[in-house]
Parts: structure tokens; sequence; C-alpha cells
């Protein structure tokens, strides 16, 4: 990885290993809540508001990571691997059955694509049309359309994050207007909880953390993720 100097001292704001422990722990809780909590109580909605802070979190650091990154062919082809991994667990986790959901780990892969396809493809057309397959293979995984959105608002105005938050804002209330379809205020409202996510983004202070053990924070995400889906799954839909 590259490093970058920092005019702000190294013990001040939050790390991106920090972030996105804090952001698999929401994850954790948004999924237990779709399994045995109602959407609508007023402690699903709680849950979920935690929930929404993760998808932005990794979408951000997948912005960080193809910056930093010295091989985006490798990047790719690890979230193309854990994304195939885990669609079983993800179908399993929603339905009990084998179906084509491929999770968030399958949004990120296209998220990613998108950004290469932003930064690499000089003719506009063809990088609009890019960008617009990355977008529509999303519809099979979860975060469809916009976690490449926002992975785009994040790469495009990366290094000002007054401009990163607007893009995020106006493309998360077209989200909550998108998943809610308008028709509950309250889950309008639980989809906007999206911009939770703003306020420990706020406090990143540009570097990468987990010094002490590097190869668990690289991997975390990537194992935990089909894992947890897997458990979850087999307790709400245990194999008789």
């Amino acid at each position: 990885m590259k490093t970058e100097t920092f005019s702000a001292p190294a013990q001040r704001g939050l790390s991106a290993s920090a972030i996105k422990w804090f952001a698999i722990a929401c994850m954790l809780i948004d999924h237990i809540a779709w399994a045995f909590v109602p959407t609508l109580s007023a402690a699903g909605f709680a849950l979920h508001a935690f929930g929404r802070i993760t998808a932005p979190c990794m979408c951000f650091f997948l912005a960080e990571g193809y910056h930093y990154t010295h091989n985006v062919r490798k990047y790719l082809l690890r979230l193309g691997v854990f994304a195939l991994l885990s669609w079983p667990c993800y179908s399993y986790f929603e339905s009990g059955t084998l179906r084509p959901e491929t999770g968030m780990i399958w949004t990120l892969f296209f998220s990613l694509l998108a950004i290469l396809s932003y930064d690499r493809i000089q003719n506009t057309a063809l990088r609009v049309l890019a960008i617009a397959g990355c977008i529509a293979a999303t519809l099979l995984g979860d975060w469809p359309i916009f976690g490449v959105v926002f992975t785009l608002v994040f790469w495009i105005y990366r290094g000002d994050f007054k401009k990163q938050a607007l893009g995020f804002i106006l493309s998360a209330l077209v989200c909550a207007a998108f998943f809610s379809q308008l028709r509950s205020m309250r889950l309008f409202a639980m989809q906007l909880c999206v911009l939770l996510a703003l306020f420990p983004l706020a406090l990143y202070n540009g570097r990468r953390g987990g010094e002490t053990h590097p190869r668990l924070n690289k991997w975390a995400f990537y194992i935990f993720y089909p894992v947890h889906l897997l458990l979850l799954g087999l307790l709400e839909f245990p194999i008789s």
C-alpha cells in the first residue's frame, strides 16, 4: 500500500481499519434484524438505522482502495472470488433456498469496475455504456444501482470531503425514495439513515490502521461476510 503525509496528527480521528470494523458491526446488527425483528417495528427501525451505515462506508473505502492498490486486477479477483463464494450464503439467508441473489460483495465488484471504467476509458460513450453495464449487473446484488453510484461519487470527488458529502446526500435522497417507493415515510426515513455514515467518514484521518494485524484487517470483511450470512441463514431456516 502507498503512504501519504498528513498534516493532522496520526492519533486524531479514525483509521480506515477502525471505521471498517465499526461498519462490520453495523452490518451484523442489520442482518440480525432482517432475520428476527419485524422491519418497521421500533426495534427494527433502530437496528436497521445502524445497518444503513455499512454500505456507504464500504463504497467509500472501495474508492480509497482503488487509489492505493498496486494491482487492481488482484483487487478485482479477490472481490470476484468472494462474491461467488458469498452467493449461496446470501441467497440462503434471504430465502432459505438458492436463488440468483448475490449479495454486497457482488455489488462492490461491479462498483470497482465502474471506477476503473470511469478512470481509464477515454471515449465518453463507451465509458457511459460500461458504467451502465456495471449498474445493471448490480440488480442481482445487494444495494443495487446505488452501490455503484455511491462509489463513483466518493471516487470522483475524492480529496474534497465536502463535495463527497454533498454528492452522497443527493444520491442518498434518491436512494431512499427508490427503495421505499415513497409508499411509507417510515421506510423512507429508515433508508435515509445511510446519511449516518457521514459521521464516521468525517472522522477518517486518511490512515490505513490495523498495523498490528494487517492480514486480519485485510481479509476480515471478505471472510466474515459469507460466514455470518450462512450462520444466520441456518438459524433462520434450520435444515430439517
